[in-house]
């Protein structure tokens, strides 16, 4: 036989088990992920709070409580978290946000909260108006361009 189809045969196994591995890993995880979502849903509550300030945070930098640093894995630990500072009554705490809902969460507003344990899972106007998304940001080429109109004199009014 050909070392050329030797070292083919070879590769197609390796891409094989890779692909079952990688499937099999997949539905492991995706029935964790529905396990986890059962509980979250199973211990929700819906709370009035006070926004006051929302940032992306490492988890040691964010003021969580010292049992749900110690409890997160090692390789968790330097990626940031949405963490939002609310009053909920007289208390002030930092709570996780959902990443879907992070951007849309409006800051110093009252709002009523779906919060289940530390996380935010979905957050409602209460005495605010309808929160609106954030202006989108411009990129650099944009910023520059407006610039120079504006060095040139283009965009002066007369």
């Amino acid at each position: 036989m050909n070392t050329g189809w030797i070292v083919l045969i070879i590769t197609l196994v390796i891409i094989a088990a890779s692909a079952a591995a990688l499937y099999f890993l997949g539905r492991k995880a995706k029935k964790r992920q529905e396990e986890q979502q059962q509980q979250i849903d199973a211990n929700k509550q819906t709370l009035s709070m006070l926004i006051i300030d929302k940032k992306r945070l490492k988890i040691k930098d964010s003021g969580l409580p010292a049992a749900v640093i110690e409890q997160t894995p090692k390789l968790m630990r330097g990626s940031k978290l949405p963490i939002v500072k609310v009053k909920v009554g007289p208390q002030v705490m930092n709570l996780v946000c959902d990443e879907k809902i992070f951007d849309s969460v409006p800051v110093k507003k009252e709002v009523k909260a779906v919060v289940s344990g530390i996380y935010i899972t979905e957050v409602r106007g209460y005495r605010a108006t309808k929160t609106s998304e954030p202006p989108k940001k411009k990129g650099f080429f944009a910023r520059t361009w407006e610039k120079a109109k504006e060095k040139a004199g283009v965009n002066q009014v007369k």
